[in-house]
């Protein structure tokens, strides 16, 4: 069997990577060439946790070319797995997945499945299936199946290789087994629907997590309130098998390439069909007030952040990847700018990434040391493991006032309490604030 993978972005790489690791030859499609050389050289264009080792142990059972005519022309199936973006009014942008869709229709000389791993709105797999019916120059049957996604970056191999479940929206029985015999390698249990319950199931999977972390934060914006502390409460809540849990870490939002778009785009697809859900409303509108909820804090203690050293520890949405989309660092480090702070940032795989927005205005630390040293303040932005693990005398040590923002709970309250920092998180008491 022929296995061609469109896109070599999280979706479409790690989709292409696992199936390898499972035994298939994959050939890799890419418009982009520096991404292909890379990728040819044993590379990965992405940050994501044993994907590059899993790509190089099964290098040669992947190919990577520019060349979509040709890996098209007589592949057994295709798998789309291009981005997906959100438009300026919060709909999904399908503009890459129907130029691979002209692509392929122009290039397929045989009987074909195509996969459309892309996160899509619902109805779209029809959609496109009359679109490659419309533009193909040969004579041949093409099947259209969604087999949405449900990886998360940072944990996206494992996520592939130890799915919960494997959604088929098939058209026909012969789709159903073409597929099987792709993912038989997984030993993963399969729900076969139709292809709009498939496309359903990846949004209302993903707004549904989305919602639950946006209220475990509305409950620690009030537990701070009234006194409680989000991390007693969230335990309480999460051993009850009916809640789990699973996304109920208080913060300061959520962010990535998924939550944030597939929310705005299931909001939108509802009120284009004059729907409100008005759940799912909220939760956008929680998310974007929570990621502010820092700047909100520090003004306790700063009226201006007017000439001040600011420490900013991790730059990326989340720990274990360097993607940066919606994350509130974004929407953060510009106010801090504007008000003429001064900031020292660390965070060692997101920086690359960052520098290309902010190349000359942030200084680019190598250690946490370093980023700390005369700091009047620290905001903490993402949990990664060198800052949970991080010797927290340092603040006191190096830090010219020790005030720290923390905007993912990193550190027991307990031991918070042994020094003289100011510490301020979230949806738990302040410590030291009376300092």
């Amino acid at each position: 069997m022929k296995i061609v993978v469109a896109g070599t972005g999280y979706v479409g790489l790690v989709t292409a990577v696992c199936l390898s690791e499972v035994g298939h030859s994959i050939t890799c499609v890419d418009v982009n060439e520096e991404k292909i050389k890379m990728l040819n050289e044993g590379k990965s264009p992405i940050y994501e946790p044993g994907l590059e080792e899993i790509m190089i142990k099964n290098r040669e059972q992947l190919t990577f070319t520019l060349d979509a005519k040709k890996a098209y022309k007589d592949a057994d199936v295709i798998f789309i797995g291009v981005g997906t973006p959100e438009k300026k009014d919060g709909s999904a942008n399908l503009k890459y997945v129907y130029e691979v869709a002209k692509e392929i229709a122009e290039s397929v000389e045989k009987d074909t499945i195509i996969v459309i791993k892309s996160t899509v709105p619902i109805g779209t797999n029809k959609k496109i299936e009359k679109y490659i019916k419309d533009n193909l120059k040969n004579e041949v049957k093409v099947e259209i199946v969604s087999n949405p996604e449900f990886l998360s970056q940072g944990t996206a191999v494992k996520d592939t290789l130890h799915a919960q479940r494997i959604v088929l929206g098939v058209p026909s029985e012969n789709a159903e087994k073409v597929m099987k015999q792709v993912y038989d390698g997984f030993g993963q249990p399969y729900v076969i629907t139709d292809r709009e319950s498939a496309e359903m199931i990846k949004y209302a999977s993903n707004d549904f997590l989305a919602l639950k972390i946006s209220y475990i934060n509305e409950i620690a914006n009030l537990c701070e309130i009234v006194g409680a502390n989000i991390q007693d409460v969230a335990k309480g809540m999460g051993m009850d098998a009916r809640i789990g849990d699973k996304f109920l870490q208080a913060g300061i939002g959520y962010g990535g390439s998924c939550f944030p778009k597939d929310t705005k785009a299931l909001s939108w697809l509802a009120n284009f069909n004059d729907y409100e859900i008005k759940t799912i409303k909220a939760a956008i509108e929680v998310n974007e007030n929570q990621k502010l909820k820092l700047i909100k804090k520090a003004r306790k203690y700063y009226e201006s952040f007017e000439g001040l050293n600011i420490a900013i520890l991790g730059l990326t949405f989340k720990p274990n990847t360097d993607d940066l989309r919606e994350a509130p660092t974004l929407i953060n480090i510009p106010i801090l700018l504007e008000e003429g702070a001064k900031i020292q940032a660390y965070d060692p795989i997101g920086e690359k990434n960052f520098k290309k927005i902010y190349p000359n205005e942030i200084t680019y630390c190598e250690d946490i040391e370093t980023t700390l040293k005369d700091a009047d303040l620290c905001f903490i932005f993402t949990e990664w493991d060198f800052i949970k693990n991080l010797d927290i005398t340092l603040y006191e040590k190096l830090m010219r006032k020790p005030i720290v923002i923390d905007g993912r709970n990193c550190y027991d309250l307990k031991e918070i309490e042994k020094t003289s920092i100011l510490y301020d998180s979230i949806g738990r008491k302040t410590i030291n604030e009376e300092r």
